[in-house]
């Protein structure tokens, strides 16, 4: 179970709720998820400000993911699982559309699912796509939605 936030509703022009609903469903379900967790939209001063305050990097990113597993563990009285929050910029979003010659609908659902892939323990060191385990599972999972 998610919920999805979005810091400004214009931002819904660019991240419209069904996609984004249909990628995390569709995540959820491939990558066994069970439990809860968050996806905001959010603007270039949001995630910077975030990344400062929380990984003490004062930079612009295109993605933020702030795993339960990376803190303690909070109590539930459920089976459910508290997976953690993501933060995507779609500004950021846009511009890697544009230097990755994608478009912004493809680059909005790799972005989901690499939030999703990042609260379900996966990480990688670098951006490398052919070298990096979770970047490649990221293209294929996204591969394999695109072909729905």
């Amino acid at each position: 179970m998610f919920d999805i936030y979005y810091e400004s509703e214009d931002f819904k022009l660019d991240a419209p709720e069904d996609v984004v609903t249909s990628i995390l469903e569709y995540g959820e379900k491939k990558l066994n998820m069970n439990g809860n967790f968050s996806l905001s939209f959010v603007d270039s001063q949001e995630i910077q400000s975030l990344n400062r305050d929380y990984r003490a990097k004062d930079e612009v990113t295109d993605i933020l993911t702030f795993s339960q597993e990376d803190g303690e563990e909070f109590p539930s009285f459920t089976d459910e699982k508290e997976y953690g929050d993501v933060f995507i910029n779609l500004d950021r979003m846009k511009e890697n559309a544009h230097e990755f010659s994608s478009s912004e609908r493809e680059e909005l659902l790799r972005l989901c699912l690499h939030g999703l892939l990042h609260l379900t323990g996966h990480d990688h060191a670098t951006n490398d796509f052919e070298k990096e385990e979770m970047l490649i599972l990221q293209e294929q999972l996204l591969a394999s939605y695109l072909k729905l």
